[in-house]
């Protein structure tokens, strides 16, 4: 069965001797290997201030405390995605919002989003769900006309650009997972961008207690609430040897993403998502729009592969349903269609053929 995600790992050869390498150094906590991991994805990724920290969920916490949300505040979310980006904004004690989406992309709409600011709007959530890119400049319009924050949950798209630029480079806050079976696993982790220094610098404080790890502990004043959300060296290390693999990773992504474009057939059972100018998704899952979805998924489990809609709408869970009575006719038609198919470095040439022959036969 060709899975629909798949952890990447280097070879034993490669990575336990580097892993050993800490593990016996005497240093396991966050210390120099935490910030060389930060230094290096910053170069890498060509973005500023990187706070690396224990996951993905964590990273969009902080990102909710420095926008300012507060118990009681409002967080105008999206219900399509992956359930910890509304998870954060319960733990934030914020009532969510729900936006709709924009049919085409699946991605929450600045249509829907602007029609529900109010003055208890604090943040706004944007997802650039399975590795699509938002649209970007509307939503930079609405940051700086309504002065609220937009945090991008960025999880699913590590890779992916605007105007050339890789995500992290256009929000105040930018949010990435490295969970297990991300285009990049740290074994669990994640990375907050932050836009200004001072943000930063109160960033590191929440991320550890409300310590400064600048100063002895005897020399310390915690001023604010902080959290254990720190990075080890020992996850670092193993985000320093995915680095080493990540841009041929990404490619392989992208490459079998480009080929779905190019190949599936638009039809009257199956369409492609589209894409906003100047954006290039990093096709962390590669998603389809189909009627007689069930039908779809059992021709391609016949066949050797896994498909799946994968993330169950949130608002349909009992904790995190709507606060607000939104119409959301495109989320609901979107999450009865949507499909995603195995699109990343595991898939060969030869795979992906057989892939979208299987979709073009159905969709004719």
């Amino acid at each position: 069965m060709i899975p629909l995600v798949k952890t990447f790992l280097p070879e034993p050869q490669v990575l336990m001797p580097q892993i050993e390498e800490v593990l016996y150094s005497g240093y396991i906590a966050q210390g120099e290997v935490v910030d060389k991991f930060e230094n290096t994805f910053q170069k890498l990724f060509q973005v500023n201030n990187c706070l690396s920290v224990n996951s993905g969920t964590s990273a969009l916490h902080i990102a909710l405390i420095l926008a300012g949300v507060q118990p009681g505040d409002e967080v105008i979310s999206t219900s399509i995605t992956a359930e910890p980006t509304n998870v954060a904004i319960k733990q934030a004690g914020a009532k969510i919002i729900y936006a709709d989406i924009d049919l085409k992309t699946g991605n929450i709409d600045p249509v829907s989003v602007e029609m529900l600011i109010t003055h208890r709007t604090r943040a706004i959530m944007v997802v650039d769900y399975a590795g699509v890119p938002v649209n970007i400049p509307e939503f930079l319009k609405i940051e700086k006309q309504y002065n609220i924050p937009i945090i991008q949950d960025s999880a699913h798209a590590l890779g992916a650009k605007y105007k050339g630029e890789n995500l992290g480079n256009h929000f105040r806050y930018t949010c990435f997972s490295f969970q297990a079976i991300k285009h990049m696993t740290t074994i669990d982790g994640g990375m907050l961008v932050i836009k200004d220094d001072e943000s930063y610098e109160k960033a590191k404080l929440i991320r550890w207690f409300g310590l400064d790890k600048k100063k002895d502990r005897m020399s310390n004043n915690i001023t604010l609430q902080g959290y254990k959300y720190h990075m080890n060296n020992v996850n670092a290390q193993i985000g320093m040897v995915q680095l080493q693999f990540i841009e041929d990773i990404l490619k392989k992504y992208i490459d079998n993403g480009i080929q779905y474009d190019a190949q599936i057939i638009n039809g009257p059972k199956v369409e492609k998502l589209q894409y906003y100018v100047d954006t290039k998704p990093s096709y962390w899952l590669y998603t389809l729009k189909v009627k007689d979805r069930d039908n779809l998924i059992s021709v391609l489990k016949e066949n050797g592969v896994f498909a799946s809609p994968l993330h169950k709408r949130n608002d349909l869970h009992t904790f995190l349903k709507s606060q607000s009575n939104t119409d959301l006719t495109n989320t609901n038609i979107f999450s009865n269609e949507m499909l995603h198919i195995p699109c990343g470095w595991w898939v060969t040439a030869q795979e992906r053929s057989l892939i979208i022959s299987i979709i073009n036969d159905f969709n004719k």
